[in-house]
């Protein structure tokens, strides 16, 4: 299984994006679905996740911002960003846990100008 990232791009602060992640089959037994994002010189961290039960968690910095929503029937994951701040500058990465594996999509840039 393949996860494409994709949605990313420049963006003034205040600003809107929508991220994809794209799975290339379906996965199976998934545990949780999350994304993250790692901006330079800085540690990769969690920004939202979702499991298999529709439960969400997000990363302190996005609550209410940030929005994890899944589309089973077309194996994508979204996150809808609003509200962008310059600090949300980062690679971001979409991950699945199928309990088994841990897939990881190939991250996608967002840059928020001030």
């Amino acid at each position: 299984v393949q996860l494409q990232a994709s949605g990313g791009g420049l963006v003034q602060a205040g600003g809107s994006l929508r991220l994809s992640c794209l799975a290339s089959s379906r996965i199976f037994n998934i545990n949780s679905m999350a994304w993250y994002r790692q901006a330079p010189g800085k540690q990769r961290e969690l920004v939202a996740s979702i499991t298999s039960g529709g439960r969400t968690n997000y990363a302190d910095s996005v609550k209410g911002r940030f929005t994890i929503s899944t589309d089973n029937a077309k194996n994508t994951m979204y996150l809808e960003m609003n509200g962008l701040k310059p600090e949300d500058t980062a690679v971001y990465y979409c991950n699945v846990d199928d309990r088994t594996d841990d897939y990881w999509g190939q991250g996608t840039q967002v840059t928020v100008s001030s």
